[in-house]
């Protein structure tokens, strides 16, 4: 039974609601371009993580603004590497303007689904990552074959799980144009939460539970309910003395 955990939310994506998240929060993820964000929603909200003293992440996508990441695409090898590549030395740049350190590295979207199944992906992924895999830790699906590359590689990692989003058996999400599949409602989100961290599964869809012992907890920062949601799970994990990992 884990007794802290560290929450983290996707941000820098446009949505200007950074200042409402960050006091709720242990770690961000930054959008570095290939969904959202540029050098200068990079810089505005990395000073702000600083403000508030939290863990500092890039959030590397497909590039695909037009889609928010939110699409597999099939790219080539070289193109592909070279995407995330520039994504994070841009951040990284970014970063050392402002003396400040990355903690992480958190795929977004369809490319965060991707890569949980593992393949091909997965392995263009890590290698172009492979620079960073003794300076930074990677953020991966609970229980995934990702997860298990990237181990296997000499990365460290912290496994993620999902607050506002229900499960399909086998520990996958239930895709987005599915009713159900953003929880909105702040119990139900705590009650999944308290059930990841003192129960170590998750209720899935069918009714079955998955197994998982998440690190980090994500709750989506494009969710509408976000902040009332974040008020409400950070007072019922106090109650139930699970603190943030700070």
């Amino acid at each position: 039974m884990r007794t802290a955990i560290d929450l983290n939310c996707d941000v820098g994506e446009g949505i200007g609601n950074e200042h409402l998240l960050f006091p709720f929060i242990t770690s961000c993820n930054i959008a570095t371009g290939g969904h959202a964000g540029d050098a200068d929603s990079m810089r505005e909200v990395a000073s702000l993580a600083a403000e508030y003293q939290i863990r500092i992440g890039a959030h590397p996508s497909y590039p695909d603004p037009e889609h928010f990441g939110r699409v597999s695409r099939a790219m080539e090898k070289k193109e592909f590497q070279a995407s995330i590549a520039a994504q994070i030395d841009e951040f990284l740049q970014v970063l050392a303007a402002l003396n400040l350190s990355m903690h992480h590295i958190k795929a977004h979207g369809a490319l965060y689904n991707d890569l949980a199944r593992g393949g091909r992906m997965a392995l263009e992924y890590l290698e172009v990552l492979r620079p960073y895999r003794e300076k930074y830790i990677l953020y991966a699906p609970c229980g995934s074959e990702f997860a298990r590359m990237a181990v296997k590689r000499g990365f460290s990692i912290w496994e993620e799980a999902f607050a506002d989003r229900a499960y399909d058996p086998g520990g996958t999400l239930v895709s987005r144009s599915e009713s159900g599949a953003v929880l909105t409602d702040p119990e139900s989100v705590a009650q999944q939460v308290l059930e990841m961290v003192h129960g170590n599964r998750v209720h899935c869809s069918d009714g079955s539970f998955y197994e998982m012992t998440p690190t980090t907890i994500c709750l989506h920062g494009d969710n509408p309910k976000a902040i009332v949601i974040l008020k409400y799970l950070t007072e019922r994990l106090s109650q139930a003395s699970i603190p943030l990992v700070k």
